[in-house]
């Protein structure tokens, strides 16, 4: 098991534009996603993009249970390995929920994203993936899709009147490593 460190807001390595995998199905590459697994599952994440370790790969894994603590409320999203992802919106219309960001620990806040997506990559081994989501899935995606891209949830934000702390916003969750 290897827990990578996860960089932090205002390290400017998560402002990059992450480059497309070329080689799939390489030790490189699945050393690189058993790290973010093991990563995310020791921080209770919903998902990560590599780049939150300082890889500059348009890689992203995401998936909950009924028991992240983080997210306890939350319905079940396909743990899921996507590369190359590309997104298309499938509703335009833009729903307000709230996030945290491992790279933004002990924060939350309100963020507007498309209600409906369809999602498009490659697994580890180079097999398409098609999918569509909706709701909490479908945020997921577009969120740690956005660290491809170098943007951090709170670049997204149009009212920083419901952005805080966790433990001062949810404070029944218990958890403030966000």
């Amino acid at each position: 098991m290897t827990v990578r460190e996860i960089l932090k807001m205002g390290d400017p390595r998560l402002l990059r534009v992450a480059q497309p995998v070329t080689e799939f199905d390489s030790d490189a590459l699945h050393q690189l996603i058993s790290d973010m697994l093991d990563t995310m599952r020791a921080a209770n994440g919903a998902g990560l993009a590599a780049p939150q370790i300082g890889v500059d790969l348009q890689v992203v894994i995401f998936g909950t249970n009924a028991i992240n603590p983080r997210y306890p409320d939350a319905p079940i999203v396909p743990q899921t390995v996507l590369v190359n992802p590309v997104i298309a919106v499938i509703d335009g219309t833009l729903e307000t929920g709230w996030e945290g960001c491992l790279s933004v620990p002990g924060l939350r806040g309100a963020v507007p994203r498309f209600r409906s997506i369809q999602y498009t990559g490659f697994d580890q081994y180079g097999d398409p993936i098609t999918r569509v989501a909706d709701g909490f899935h479908a945020r997921v995606v577009q969120h740690e899709c956005d660290h491809l891209i170098g943007k951090l949830y709170p670049m997204r934000m149009s009212d920083f009147s419901q952005f805080g702390y966790t433990e001062v916003l949810f404070p029944d969750l218990m958890d403030d490593d966000d």
